[in-house]
Protein backbone atom coordinates (compact mmCIF):
# COMPACT_ATOMS: atom_id res chain seq x y z
CA UNK A 1 0.00 0.00 0.00
CA UNK A 2 1.25 3.45 -1.09
CA UNK A 3 2.08 5.41 2.13
CA UNK A 4 0.08 8.75 2.53
CA UNK A 5 0.86 12.32 3.31
CA UNK A 6 -1.78 14.33 5.09
CA UNK A 7 -1.76 17.64 6.41
CA UNK A 8 -4.64 18.27 9.46
CA UNK A 9 -5.77 22.04 9.15
CA UNK A 10 -6.42 23.05 12.52
CA UNK A 11 -3.84 21.76 13.83
CA UNK A 12 -4.46 23.55 17.16
CA UNK A 13 -7.85 21.71 17.38
CA UNK A 14 -8.72 19.82 20.94
CA UNK A 15 -9.12 16.73 18.77
CA UNK A 16 -6.38 16.47 16.64
CA UNK A 17 -4.09 14.75 19.02
CA UNK A 18 -7.24 12.29 19.15
CA UNK A 19 -6.95 12.45 15.29
CA UNK A 20 -3.41 11.78 15.23
CA UNK A 21 -3.71 8.89 17.78
CA UNK A 22 -6.29 7.36 15.50
CA UNK A 23 -4.34 7.76 12.67
CA UNK A 24 -1.11 6.15 14.11
CA UNK A 25 -3.42 2.98 15.51
CA UNK A 26 -4.42 2.67 12.00
CA UNK A 27 -1.24 2.38 10.22
CA UNK A 28 -1.75 -1.02 9.20
CA UNK A 29 -4.95 -0.14 7.24
CA UNK A 30 -3.68 3.55 6.16
CA UNK A 31 -0.13 3.80 6.25
CA UNK A 32 1.26 7.30 6.25
CA UNK A 33 4.67 8.71 5.00
CA UNK A 34 4.04 12.51 6.13
CA UNK A 35 1.77 14.01 8.49
CA UNK A 36 1.60 17.81 8.76
CA UNK A 37 -0.60 20.21 10.96
CA UNK A 38 -1.54 23.38 9.46
CA UNK A 39 -3.35 26.86 11.56
CA UNK A 40 -3.29 30.29 11.50
CA UNK A 41 -3.24 30.64 15.40
CA UNK A 42 0.99 29.57 16.16
CA UNK A 43 1.00 29.25 19.63
CA UNK A 44 -2.11 27.31 20.10
CA UNK A 45 -0.99 24.46 17.43
CA UNK A 46 2.90 24.96 19.02
CA UNK A 47 1.54 23.54 22.11
CA UNK A 48 -0.16 20.88 20.79
CA UNK A 49 2.44 19.79 18.01
CA UNK A 50 5.18 19.99 20.22
CA UNK A 51 3.68 17.26 22.43
CA UNK A 52 2.44 15.13 19.20
CA UNK A 53 6.07 15.69 17.91
CA UNK A 54 7.12 13.63 21.08
CA UNK A 55 4.35 10.78 20.33
CA UNK A 56 5.28 10.48 16.88
CA UNK A 57 9.34 10.21 17.76
CA UNK A 58 8.63 7.39 20.24
CA UNK A 59 5.51 5.51 18.36
CA UNK A 60 5.67 6.40 14.28
CA UNK A 61 9.25 7.64 13.87
CA UNK A 62 9.38 6.66 10.33
CA UNK A 63 6.78 9.21 9.51
CA UNK A 64 7.75 12.69 8.78
CA UNK A 65 5.81 15.21 11.10
CA UNK A 66 6.02 19.31 10.92
CA UNK A 67 3.70 21.99 12.01
CA UNK A 68 3.22 25.22 9.70
CA UNK A 69 1.45 28.62 9.46
CA UNK A 70 2.73 28.69 5.76
CA UNK A 71 -0.12 27.65 3.32
CA UNK A 72 2.42 26.45 0.55
CA UNK A 73 4.53 24.40 3.16
CA UNK A 74 1.19 22.90 4.75
CA UNK A 75 -0.14 22.15 1.06
CA UNK A 76 2.56 20.89 -0.94
CA UNK A 77 2.61 17.55 -1.92
CA UNK A 78 -0.33 15.66 0.36
CA UNK A 79 -2.93 12.96 -0.45
CA UNK A 80 -5.21 14.46 1.71
CA UNK A 81 -6.43 17.41 3.90
CA UNK A 82 -8.36 16.86 7.24
CA UNK A 83 -9.60 19.94 7.88
CA UNK A 84 -11.15 21.00 11.46
CA UNK A 85 -11.37 24.54 11.45
CA UNK A 86 -13.26 26.52 14.04
CA UNK A 87 -13.02 30.56 13.20
CA UNK A 88 -13.68 32.58 16.02
CA UNK A 89 -12.20 29.87 18.56
CA UNK A 90 -14.34 29.03 21.75
CA UNK A 91 -14.76 32.70 22.71
CA UNK A 92 -17.19 33.45 19.94
CA UNK A 93 -18.78 29.92 20.37
CA UNK A 94 -19.55 31.42 23.43
CA UNK A 95 -21.52 34.20 22.28
CA UNK A 96 -23.06 31.62 19.56
CA UNK A 97 -24.50 30.34 22.72
CA UNK A 98 -25.39 33.27 25.35
CA UNK A 99 -26.49 36.07 23.05
CA UNK A 100 -29.44 34.15 21.39
CA UNK A 101 -30.37 33.06 25.62
CA UNK A 102 -30.89 36.77 25.90
CA UNK A 103 -33.94 36.62 23.60
CA UNK A 104 -35.17 33.72 24.88
CA UNK A 105 -34.07 31.65 21.86
CA UNK A 106 -31.61 28.55 22.44
CA UNK A 107 -27.91 28.69 21.71
CA UNK A 108 -26.09 25.70 20.12
CA UNK A 109 -22.86 25.90 18.25
CA UNK A 110 -24.69 24.27 15.05
CA UNK A 111 -28.20 25.02 15.61
CA UNK A 112 -30.25 28.04 15.51
CA UNK A 113 -28.75 31.34 15.55
CA UNK A 114 -25.71 30.45 16.99
CA UNK A 115 -25.15 27.69 13.99
CA UNK A 116 -25.79 30.66 11.71
CA UNK A 117 -23.34 33.26 13.42
CA UNK A 118 -20.69 30.58 13.27
CA UNK A 119 -21.11 29.03 9.42
CA UNK A 120 -20.47 32.84 8.36
CA UNK A 121 -17.48 33.04 10.08
CA UNK A 122 -16.40 29.54 8.27
CA UNK A 123 -17.42 30.02 5.10
CA UNK A 124 -14.24 32.45 3.90
CA UNK A 125 -12.03 29.70 5.79
CA UNK A 126 -13.39 26.89 4.25
CA UNK A 127 -13.03 28.35 0.89
CA UNK A 128 -9.51 29.64 1.57
CA UNK A 129 -8.33 26.03 2.95
CA UNK A 130 -9.90 24.50 -0.49
CA UNK A 131 -7.85 26.89 -2.94
CA UNK A 132 -4.53 26.25 -1.50
CA UNK A 133 -4.96 22.77 -1.43
CA UNK A 134 -5.97 23.06 -5.59
CA UNK A 135 -2.78 25.44 -6.21
CA UNK A 136 -0.02 23.54 -4.03
CA UNK A 137 -1.79 19.83 -4.36
CA UNK A 138 -4.52 19.78 -6.96
CA UNK A 139 -4.82 15.86 -6.91
CA UNK A 140 -5.64 16.00 -3.09
CA UNK A 141 -9.02 15.28 -1.00
CA UNK A 142 -10.38 17.44 1.54
CA UNK A 143 -12.33 15.89 4.01
CA UNK A 144 -14.05 18.25 5.72
CA UNK A 145 -15.89 17.86 9.25
CA UNK A 146 -15.76 21.61 10.81
CA UNK A 147 -19.18 22.68 11.62
CA UNK A 148 -21.63 23.79 11.14
CA UNK A 149 -20.98 21.06 8.46
CA UNK A 150 -24.51 21.96 6.76
CA UNK A 151 -23.68 25.43 6.20
CA UNK A 152 -20.20 24.43 5.06
CA UNK A 153 -21.31 22.04 2.52
CA UNK A 154 -23.69 24.05 0.95
CA UNK A 155 -20.68 26.86 0.60
CA UNK A 156 -18.88 24.59 -1.35
CA UNK A 157 -21.44 23.47 -3.18
CA UNK A 158 -21.88 27.13 -4.66
CA UNK A 159 -18.70 28.62 -4.36
CA UNK A 160 -16.21 25.69 -5.36
CA UNK A 161 -18.74 23.09 -6.83
CA UNK A 162 -16.07 21.75 -8.97
CA UNK A 163 -13.57 20.73 -5.80
CA UNK A 164 -12.65 17.22 -4.42
CA UNK A 165 -14.23 17.99 -1.11
CA UNK A 166 -16.17 15.58 0.80
CA UNK A 167 -18.13 16.29 3.91
CA UNK A 168 -19.00 14.96 7.17
CA UNK A 169 -20.07 14.12 10.46
CA UNK A 170 -18.80 11.69 13.32
CA UNK A 171 -23.09 12.56 15.07
CA UNK A 172 -24.34 9.48 13.22
CA UNK A 173 -21.42 7.66 13.58
CA UNK A 174 -21.58 7.97 17.42
CA UNK A 175 -25.44 7.29 17.88
CA UNK A 176 -24.75 3.84 15.62
CA UNK A 177 -22.29 3.08 18.50
CA UNK A 178 -24.87 3.15 20.52
CA UNK A 179 -27.93 1.45 18.91
CA UNK A 180 -25.34 -1.24 18.49
CA UNK A 181 -25.14 -1.30 22.40
CA UNK A 182 -28.66 -1.05 22.50
CA UNK A 183 -28.62 -4.26 20.12
CA UNK A 184 -25.33 -5.76 21.41
CA UNK A 185 -24.02 -5.79 18.14
CA UNK A 186 -20.51 -4.11 16.67
CA UNK A 187 -21.31 -1.06 14.96
CA UNK A 188 -18.97 -2.44 11.72
CA UNK A 189 -21.60 -5.24 11.74
CA UNK A 190 -24.32 -3.08 11.46
CA UNK A 191 -25.36 -1.34 7.72
CA UNK A 192 -28.12 1.62 7.72
CA UNK A 193 -30.36 3.70 5.61
CA UNK A 194 -30.63 7.64 6.31
CA UNK A 195 -32.05 10.51 5.05
CA UNK A 196 -32.17 14.40 6.26
CA UNK A 197 -29.67 17.16 6.29
CA UNK A 198 -26.66 16.81 8.85
CA UNK A 199 -28.08 17.52 12.30
CA UNK A 200 -31.22 16.91 11.12
CA UNK A 201 -32.14 13.04 10.13
CA UNK A 202 -33.54 10.24 10.61
CA UNK A 203 -32.20 5.88 10.12
CA UNK A 204 -35.52 4.21 8.54
CA UNK A 205 -33.09 0.94 8.36
CA UNK A 206 -30.21 -0.80 10.78
CA UNK A 207 -29.51 -4.43 9.32
CA UNK A 208 -26.92 -6.71 10.23
CA UNK A 209 -24.53 -8.51 7.70
CA UNK A 210 -27.26 -11.41 7.99
CA UNK A 211 -30.08 -8.94 6.61
CA UNK A 212 -31.64 -8.89 10.06
CA UNK A 213 -33.57 -5.53 10.66
CA UNK A 214 -33.36 -4.21 13.79
CA UNK A 215 -35.20 -1.21 13.34
CA UNK A 216 -38.25 -2.04 15.86
CA UNK A 217 -36.27 -3.05 18.46
CA UNK A 218 -34.31 -0.29 18.80
CA UNK A 219 -37.32 1.98 18.61
CA UNK A 220 -38.86 0.05 21.26
CA UNK A 221 -35.87 1.01 23.55
CA UNK A 222 -35.64 4.72 22.41
CA UNK A 223 -38.93 5.10 23.00
CA UNK A 224 -38.59 4.24 26.44
CA UNK A 225 -34.96 5.28 27.55
CA UNK A 226 -33.59 7.33 24.55
CA UNK A 227 -30.09 6.52 23.44
CA UNK A 228 -28.77 6.28 26.76
CA UNK A 229 -26.99 3.22 26.69
CA UNK A 230 -25.42 1.19 30.33
CA UNK A 231 -22.05 0.99 28.57
CA UNK A 232 -19.87 4.24 27.88
CA UNK A 233 -19.61 4.03 23.98
CA UNK A 234 -17.11 7.25 23.27
CA UNK A 235 -15.73 9.98 25.36
CA UNK A 236 -16.88 12.88 23.19
CA UNK A 237 -20.40 12.69 24.07
CA UNK A 238 -20.41 11.79 28.05
CA UNK A 239 -20.76 14.99 29.63
CA UNK A 240 -24.12 15.47 31.53
CA UNK A 241 -25.65 17.99 28.90
CA UNK A 242 -25.04 15.00 26.15
CA UNK A 243 -26.51 12.86 28.41
CA UNK A 244 -29.41 14.68 28.50
CA UNK A 245 -29.81 15.20 24.37
CA UNK A 246 -29.49 11.69 24.17
CA UNK A 247 -32.05 10.83 27.01
CA UNK A 248 -34.80 13.45 24.91
CA UNK A 249 -34.61 10.87 21.92
CA UNK A 250 -37.37 9.02 23.29
CA UNK A 251 -39.87 12.76 22.56
CA UNK A 252 -38.34 13.49 19.47
CA UNK A 253 -39.20 10.09 18.28
CA UNK A 254 -42.87 10.17 20.14
CA UNK A 255 -43.08 13.00 17.17
CA UNK A 256 -42.17 10.89 14.33
CA UNK A 257 -42.09 7.18 15.38
CA UNK A 258 -41.88 5.05 12.21
CA UNK A 259 -37.67 6.48 11.94
CA UNK A 260 -35.13 6.54 14.72
CA UNK A 261 -34.17 10.55 15.03
CA UNK A 262 -31.29 12.16 15.03
CA UNK A 263 -30.46 13.86 18.34
CA UNK A 264 -30.22 17.39 17.23
CA UNK A 265 -33.53 17.38 16.18
CA UNK A 266 -34.06 17.92 19.64
CA UNK A 267 -33.32 21.57 18.80
CA UNK A 268 -35.99 22.06 16.25
CA UNK A 269 -38.64 20.38 17.76
CA UNK A 270 -38.43 21.16 21.48
CA UNK A 271 -36.74 24.60 21.03
CA UNK A 272 -38.48 25.57 24.56
CA UNK A 273 -37.80 22.44 26.09
CA UNK A 274 -34.03 23.92 25.39
CA UNK A 275 -34.13 27.12 26.43
CA UNK A 276 -35.84 26.27 29.69
CA UNK A 277 -33.08 23.83 30.41
CA UNK A 278 -30.29 26.39 29.40
CA UNK A 279 -27.83 28.41 32.07
CA UNK A 280 -27.32 31.60 30.35
CA UNK A 281 -24.29 31.95 32.39
CA UNK A 282 -22.61 28.57 31.96
CA UNK A 283 -23.37 26.99 28.46
CA UNK A 284 -21.97 23.95 26.26
CA UNK A 285 -19.04 26.15 25.04
CA UNK A 286 -17.73 26.94 29.39
CA UNK A 287 -18.39 23.03 29.79
CA UNK A 288 -15.55 22.18 26.76
CA UNK A 289 -13.37 25.20 28.06
CA UNK A 290 -13.34 23.68 31.78
CA UNK A 291 -13.32 19.84 30.25
CA UNK A 292 -11.63 18.91 27.15
CA UNK A 293 -10.28 21.83 26.33
CA UNK A 294 -8.22 21.96 29.54
CA UNK A 295 -7.75 18.41 29.83
CA UNK A 296 -5.92 18.23 26.21
CA UNK A 297 -3.66 21.24 26.62
CA UNK A 298 -2.97 20.20 29.97
CA UNK A 299 -1.61 16.49 28.63
CA UNK A 300 0.12 18.41 25.79
CA UNK A 301 2.06 20.10 28.51
CA UNK A 302 2.50 17.38 30.28
CA UNK A 303 4.05 15.31 27.61
CA UNK A 304 6.33 18.48 27.09
CA UNK A 305 7.21 19.27 29.97
CA UNK A 306 8.39 15.78 30.96
CA UNK A 307 9.93 14.63 27.35
CA UNK A 308 7.88 11.72 27.28
CA UNK A 309 4.48 10.36 25.95
CA UNK A 310 2.69 7.74 28.29
CA UNK A 311 -0.17 6.03 27.50
CA UNK A 312 -3.36 7.95 28.42
CA UNK A 313 -1.78 10.88 28.12
CA UNK A 314 -3.95 11.26 24.53
CA UNK A 315 -6.71 9.39 24.00
CA UNK A 316 -7.31 7.37 20.84
CA UNK A 317 -10.60 9.19 19.11
CA UNK A 318 -12.26 5.89 18.07
CA UNK A 319 -15.29 7.71 17.36
CA UNK A 320 -13.40 9.43 14.55
CA UNK A 321 -12.60 6.02 12.59
CA UNK A 322 -14.70 6.54 10.05
CA UNK A 323 -12.20 9.07 8.71
CA UNK A 324 -9.62 6.21 8.11
CA UNK A 325 -12.31 4.52 6.18
CA UNK A 326 -12.91 7.48 4.36
CA UNK A 327 -9.43 8.31 3.89
CA UNK A 328 -8.97 4.71 2.71
CA UNK A 329 -11.96 4.02 0.66
CA UNK A 330 -10.45 7.22 -1.66
CA UNK A 331 -6.97 5.75 -1.67
CA UNK A 332 -7.65 2.17 -2.31
CA UNK A 333 -10.88 2.50 -3.68
CA UNK A 334 -12.31 0.16 -1.21
CA UNK A 335 -15.95 0.77 -1.84
CA UNK A 336 -16.75 1.54 2.16
CA UNK A 337 -20.16 2.16 3.02
CA UNK A 338 -20.85 5.58 5.16
CA UNK A 339 -23.09 8.37 5.74
CA UNK A 340 -21.94 11.55 3.84
CA UNK A 341 -23.22 15.22 2.91
CA UNK A 342 -23.53 15.12 -0.64
CA UNK A 343 -25.86 16.99 -3.31
CA UNK A 344 -29.15 15.09 -3.45
CA UNK A 345 -29.50 14.70 -7.14
CA UNK A 346 -32.16 12.65 -6.40
CA UNK A 347 -30.82 10.33 -3.85
CA UNK A 348 -34.01 12.11 -1.99
CA UNK A 349 -36.64 11.16 -4.74
CA UNK A 350 -39.18 14.04 -3.63
CA UNK A 351 -36.64 16.39 -2.33
CA UNK A 352 -34.97 19.11 -4.34
CA UNK A 353 -32.04 18.15 -6.21
CA UNK A 354 -29.84 20.71 -5.41
CA UNK A 355 -30.37 20.10 -1.64
CA UNK A 356 -26.58 19.21 0.19
CA UNK A 357 -28.17 16.34 2.42
CA UNK A 358 -26.79 13.31 4.49
CA UNK A 359 -28.08 9.64 2.79
CA UNK A 360 -25.43 6.81 2.44
CA UNK A 361 -23.06 6.61 0.32
CA UNK A 362 -20.33 4.19 -1.62
CA UNK A 363 -16.74 5.45 -1.48
CA UNK A 364 -14.48 4.78 -3.78
CA UNK A 365 -11.61 5.94 -5.52
CA UNK A 366 -13.66 8.80 -7.34
CA UNK A 367 -15.67 9.85 -4.60
CA UNK A 368 -18.75 9.35 -2.90
CA UNK A 369 -21.43 8.00 -4.76
CA UNK A 370 -25.24 8.23 -3.47
CA UNK A 371 -27.47 5.76 -2.15
CA UNK A 372 -31.28 6.25 -3.16
CA UNK A 373 -33.19 6.79 -0.42
CA UNK A 374 -36.59 6.81 -2.01
CA UNK A 375 -39.55 9.10 -1.40
CA UNK A 376 -39.96 10.72 2.36
CA UNK A 377 -43.07 11.27 4.28
CA UNK A 378 -44.71 14.90 4.45
CA UNK A 379 -44.01 15.94 7.72
CA UNK A 380 -39.85 15.16 7.32
CA UNK A 381 -39.86 16.53 3.88
CA UNK A 382 -41.22 19.80 5.31
CA UNK A 383 -38.65 19.82 8.38
CA UNK A 384 -36.00 19.55 5.58
CA UNK A 385 -37.49 22.32 3.11
CA UNK A 386 -37.53 24.91 5.71
CA UNK A 387 -34.11 24.10 6.98
CA UNK A 388 -32.42 23.81 3.34
CA UNK A 389 -33.47 27.35 2.81
CA UNK A 390 -32.54 28.70 5.51
CA UNK A 391 -29.22 27.45 5.06
CA UNK A 392 -29.01 28.52 1.38
CA UNK A 393 -30.05 31.81 2.95
CA UNK A 394 -27.14 32.11 4.90
CA UNK A 395 -24.77 31.09 1.76
CA UNK A 396 -26.09 33.75 -0.29
CA UNK A 397 -25.85 36.41 2.36
CA UNK A 398 -22.73 35.80 2.88
CA UNK A 399 -22.12 35.55 -0.93
CA UNK A 400 -24.26 39.05 -1.46
CA UNK A 401 -23.25 40.32 1.70
CA UNK A 402 -27.30 40.47 1.87
CA UNK A 403 -28.66 41.85 5.20
CA UNK A 404 -32.52 41.11 3.80
CA UNK A 405 -31.65 37.31 3.21
CA UNK A 406 -29.52 37.13 6.56
CA UNK A 407 -32.96 38.13 8.18
CA UNK A 408 -34.65 36.30 6.32
CA UNK A 409 -32.60 33.22 7.15
CA UNK A 410 -32.81 34.28 10.72
CA UNK A 411 -36.73 34.44 10.31
CA UNK A 412 -37.05 31.12 8.82
CA UNK A 413 -34.79 28.99 11.26
CA UNK A 414 -37.85 26.85 13.12
CA UNK A 415 -35.71 28.00 16.91
CA UNK A 416 -36.51 31.63 16.34
CA UNK A 417 -40.04 33.01 17.27
CA UNK A 418 -40.47 36.05 14.99
CA UNK A 419 -39.17 38.14 12.45
CA UNK A 420 -38.78 41.09 14.91
CA UNK A 421 -36.71 38.44 17.16
CA UNK A 422 -34.55 37.37 14.15
CA UNK A 423 -33.85 41.15 13.52
CA UNK A 424 -32.66 41.96 16.61
CA UNK A 425 -30.48 39.04 17.19
CA UNK A 426 -28.97 39.67 13.69
CA UNK A 427 -28.03 42.89 14.66
CA UNK A 428 -26.43 42.08 17.89
CA UNK A 429 -24.38 39.29 16.34
CA UNK A 430 -23.58 41.70 13.29
CA UNK A 431 -22.17 43.47 16.19
CA UNK A 432 -19.59 41.13 17.25
CA UNK A 433 -18.72 38.97 14.49
CA UNK A 434 -17.40 42.57 12.25
CA UNK A 435 -13.87 40.99 12.24
CA UNK A 436 -15.15 37.89 10.95
CA UNK A 437 -18.51 38.53 8.35
CA UNK A 438 -18.43 39.72 5.21
CA UNK A 439 -20.26 43.68 5.79
CA UNK A 440 -23.65 43.15 5.18
CA UNK A 441 -26.25 46.09 3.69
Amino acid sequence: MKKQSIVIAGGGSTYTPGIVMMLLDNLDKFPIATLKLYDNDPERQGVLAKALELVLKEKAPDIAFSYTTDPREAFENIDFCMAHIRTGQYRMRELDEKIPLKYGVLGQETCGPGGIAYGMRSIGDMIELIDYMEKYSPNAWMLNYSNPAAIVAEACRVLRPKAKVINMCDMPVGTLRRMSQIIHKEPKELTVNYFGLNHFGWWTSVRDTEGHEYLSEIREYVAEHGYLTQIEVDTQHMDQSWQETHKKAKDLLAVAPEFLPNTYLKYYLYPDYVVEHANPEYTRANEVMAGREKQVFDAARKIVATGSFREGDFHIDNHALFIVDLARAIAFNTGERMLLIVENNGAIANFRADAMVEVPCIVGSSGPEPLCQGTIPTFHRGMMEQQVAVEKLIVEAWVEGSYQKMWQALTLSKTVPSAKVAKELLDELIEVNREFWPELH
